[in-house]
């Protein structure tokens, strides 16, 4: 099903060095983005105005970059896709400088904070901090918003030309009710005449010349009844305004007013700290992609595809992870050699995401543009560990044969946050949110020994040790020892304590951090094999389900909090 996007005026044509098939997988990825993440393949031909062959070649070589999942006749985007934002996010360094000191704010003000970037005519997020209320904002990295419904927009449209301006009025007059921004609530067209923010019928031009001399856009439920928020811009060096920190709370706690008065002289204070934080040394990278893996792996997998395989897209996507942290701005020369491509093909990559936004250049650099994160961003950015696991897990059942879950501590039990059942005569029965003490299972112990020692002893002084079956370990100095065994050799089998017949073998998930975030296992009953022949044959499948989750998390969680439920 096709989704509206944001109405622009007829793009140009393209260069005649622009790549086709790059074109054509950027338009299916926006189309899946614009339908959820999730769309049948049919859909996406129709929406794309592609034929059928074209999408399926281009899913095919989506599906090898890790970017999409065929499931049926499904196609889902899938966690990998987010490090072309990431390597916007990386670039830009806004998040990793000032996403701390945006946390600070936020705990100090009680109330939630967002940094934003100018992206067209439109405001896009890249960091949030927010507060758990039951009205709280519910922005994600990645959100596109009108410039001028919102407080950071009248910040951004000050440095707007006469073209820009003309845009905005185009698009307004052509999207009245912003049909084209599924992030904010539709405004009725009867509010919405052009040049107007809302019923009010106070002009955005006004608000812009308002906040240019105040120094400060005052937010008062322009994206929704009951929200406010107040901004100040976050300027570089040169002077030039890179970004903009809002804070945001609700009516039913503060007016408009009553925010700012409230907030402002912390901001201020808040944004001097992060002028300053944007002046320091350049950051180093850390995660740079080394161009002989890119080469290799390209081989292989148009060895092992064929004709399924699009080099020319998979070229021109790997193109945009050749930026980065401390790699901003990257000469043609220095794009080819991150990405292992000849100069002509990386060339030809650029001018094409040139072309359709997703870089600017100056003649000689190239940087990647906020636009790179309408990619799917702001849909994968809010999955949850479950989410993220769950076709791990299904991977894992249909090779093993037996029921996979995922669980993580909460106080001294576990609780079941993922699971996927396999079909067996006799078979292991849990349902989400099913908990169990943590000592006498699997991945309770794998949970148990990822904490640091001295923890894990008190824990266990102030539990109460019930013996479950005739095999449960219940003296604590054995259970302690057993917690070590798990902690040397990275897996815990525990066979027949928490129910007589019930075998499971448990390994840990990491995230990006080394920090032990969950634990999965696989559930077999004891009758069939011997605790050896269990170890031997589910421990690689396992293990390997667990790596491929944590593959996941590292792309996900580089800049955006995973909810573990």
């Amino acid at each position: 099903m096709s989704h509206p996007a944001p109405t622009t005026p007829p793009a140009p044509a393209p260069p005649p060095e622009a790549v086709g098939p790059l074109m054509r997988s950027l338009s299916v990825l926006r189309e899946l983005t614009a339908g959820g993440g999730r769309q049948a393949v049919g859909d996406l031909v129709r929406g794309t105005g592609l034929a059928r062959s074209t999408v399926d070649r281009v899913l095919s070589t989506l599906a090898r970059l890790g970017y999409v999942r065929i499931q049926g006749r499904d196609a889902v985007l899938a966690p990998r896709l987010l490090e072309l934002g990431n390597a916007y996010l990386a670039a830009s360094e806004l998040p990793d400088r000032l996403g701390p000191l945006a946390d600070r704010l936020a705990d100090e003000l009680d109330e939630s904070v967002s940094l934003a970037v100018p992206d067209g005519d439109g405001v896009r997020f890249v960091h949030q901090a927010t507060r758990r209320r039951a009205m709280s904002l519910a922005f994600r990295i990645g959100d596109l918003l009108p410039a001028e419904r919102g407080a950071p927009g009248a910040l951004f449209a000050d440095a707007w030309d006469a073209d820009d301006w003309r845009r905005w009025r185009q698009r307004r007059a052509a999207d009245p009710t912003d049909a084209g921004f599924p992030a904010v609530p539709p405004r009725p067209a009867a509010d919405a005449p052009a040049g107007a923010d809302n019923a009010s019928g106070t002009g955005f031009e006004a608000r812009v010349a308002a906040a240019r001399t105040a120094g400060w856009s005052l937010d008062d439920q322009l994206i929704e009844p009951g929200l406010v928020a107040v901004a100040l811009p976050v300027r570089d060096a040169a002077g030039r305004t890179v970004c903009a920190v809002s804070v945001v709370s609700h009516t039913s706690r503060l007016s408009a007013d009553a925010l700012r008065e409230a907030a402002l002289p912390r901001l201020r204070e808040a944004v001097a700290t992060m002028e300053y934080a944007l002046n320091a040394p350049p950051a180093t990278d850390a995660e740079a992609h080394p161009a002989a893996a890119h080469a290799s792996w390209m081989r292989a997998s148009k060895q092992e595809l064929g004709p399924e395989f699009v080099e020319s897209v998979a070229r021109g996507l790997i193109t945009l992870t050749a930026f980065g942290t401390g790699r901003a701005e990257l000469s043609l020369t220095a794009v080819a050699e991150a990405t292992g491509l000849a100069r002509a093909t990386a060339r030809r990559a650029l001018i094409t995401l040139e072309h359709l936004g997703y870089i600017a250049t100056d003649g000689k650099l190239f940087r990647l543009t906020p636009r790179v994160l309408e990619l799917g961003f702001a849909h994968l950015s809010g999955l949850t560990l479950p989410a993220i696991a769950q076709p791990h897990l299904a991977a894992l059942v249909e090779r093993v044969h037996d029921s996979a879950s995922m669980a993580v501590l909460s106080g001294d039990d576990i609780q079941y946050v993922a699971r996927v059942p396999t079909v067996r005569i006799m078979s292991v029965n849990i349902t989400l949110g099913t908990r169990f003490p943590a000592y006498p299972t699997s991945m309770g112990r794998v949970l148990l020994a990822g904490l640091p020692p001295a923890e894990v002893s008190a824990r266990l002084a102030l539990t109460h040790l019930e013996p479950l079956t005739r095999h449960t370990v219940t003296d604590p100095d054995r259970l302690l020892a057993l917690l070590e065994d798990v902690r040397t050799e990275g897996y815990a089998l525990v066979d027949e304590e928490l129910e007589e017949g019930l075998r499971s073998l448990a390994v840990p998930v990491h995230d990006r951090t080394g920090r032990v975030v969950s634990a999965v296992n696989v559930s077999t009953h004891a009758g069939r094999c011997s605790p050896d022949e269990t170890r031997e044959a589910l421990l690689p499948a396992l293990r390997e389900a667990a790596a491929d989750i944590e593959a996941d998390l590292r792309v996900a969680g580089r800049f955006a909090r995973i909810p573990t439920g």
